[in-house]
């Protein structure tokens, strides 16, 4: 049962070749046509998202980051396009994989710590020990803050990972079960389904925020 549960995150379901990560570029490909006519309402809803957002960034990053603000504004577009696609039915949900979540992660973290290790070398040291840490504990914080340090990466993987892949598991085992269902009991299989579906758009658009706005955090230790 939890074989096939989990065979439905499966990205290699072709004997030959398999066409499941072309969801990754796919909603870049299909792009309404109306976009590229200007104005339009897919424009003016993109603009109006993404100036919010710069305002938002740009408190943590500073008005002189114009370009990891830029950056930090594609990796929310992008990790959102693929959570939306995840939704389709038959689609390939490919953030509810480490693969997909780690190389995302862990170059961003990467380029970060080197830069930031390479340019201001005692900035990076200050953020291991807090302000107002007693003099015995100052050994015990470099460990724990570089721990920390250290799990970022991971921890921005997994988390995304895991809030897509636990709908999707919640909502294939109720989809299993309508099958053999009651007539009685389908209904309220297909209400709470649709709640599923309307949670997970949610949790969609909060992951990708949650990610993009960890990662600007990262990024302001080092400015």
């Amino acid at each position: 049962m939890m074989v096939n549960l989990f065979s439905t995150f499966d990205p290699s379901t072709s004997i030959n070749l398999s066409l499941n990560w072309m969801s990754i570029i796919i909603g870049l490909i299909i792009m309404p046509m109306l976009y590229w006519l200007l104005p339009n309402r897919y424009n003016m809803v993109f603009i109006m998202l993404f100036n919010n957002l710069s305002k938002e960034f740009k408190m943590l990053l500073g008005n002189n980051s114009f370009g990891m603000n830029m950056m930090i504004i594609s990796l929310f577009t992008y990790i959102l396009m693929n959570n939306m696609m995840g939704l389709l039915p038959y689609i390939f949900t490919s953030s509810s994989h480490l693969v997909f979540t780690l190389t995302l992660a862990l170059p961003l973290w990467l380029s970060l710590m080197i830069y930031g290790w390479m340019n201001k070398t005692q900035m990076m040291f200050a953020h291991l020990i807090p302000i107002g840490t007693p003099m015995a504990l100052m050994p015990f914080m470099v460990l724990i803050e570089t721990t920390s340090n250290l799990i970022r990466p991971g921890s921005l993987a997994v988390r995304l990972t895991a809030n897509m892949i636990a709908g999707h598991l919640l909502m294939s085992l109720l989809g299993n079960n309508m099958t053999n269902a009651n007539t009685l009991i389908m209904p309220l299989i297909m209400l709470i389904q649709t709640m599923l579906m309307l949670f997970e758009t949610a949790v969609s658009v909060i992951q990708a925020y949650v990610f993009s706005i960890l990662m600007t955090l990262y990024s302001s230790e080092v400015n």
